[in-house]
């Protein structure tokens, strides 16, 4: 039987942070949407390409990274990475930072 990995504390902390980010995110864009308007129309578009683009960027980096003998951790961890970059960015965006 496997023994599973305990994360180290920074990657607890970092997933806990997307976390946060990613609640923010859809709470932000629930109010957006609430409110109406061509605002929450021209975000409703932004969503839907946002992740439409984001999947298909995640799949192209773990592909590759699993192409050049990275193991399928690695390739998780970098996929996720985008994810992540785009979901903060969504977050101060949305915030107005």
């Amino acid at each position: 039987m496997r023994r599973s990995k305990k994360l180290p504390l920074t990657d607890m902390i970092d997933f806990a942070q997307f976390g946060f980010d990613v609640w923010s995110v859809m709470g932000l864009r629930m109010a957006k949407f609430a409110i109406g308007g061509p605002a929450a129309a021209v975000e409703a578009q932004r969503m839907i390409s946002e992740k439409t683009a984001a999947a298909m960027e995640a799949q192209f980096t773990m592909g590759l990274a699993l192409a050049k003998g990275s193991t399928h951790q690695a390739a998780g961890r970098k996929a996720y990475a985008g994810y992540r970059r785009r979901v903060r960015s969504n977050r101060r965006r949305l915030i107005g930072v």
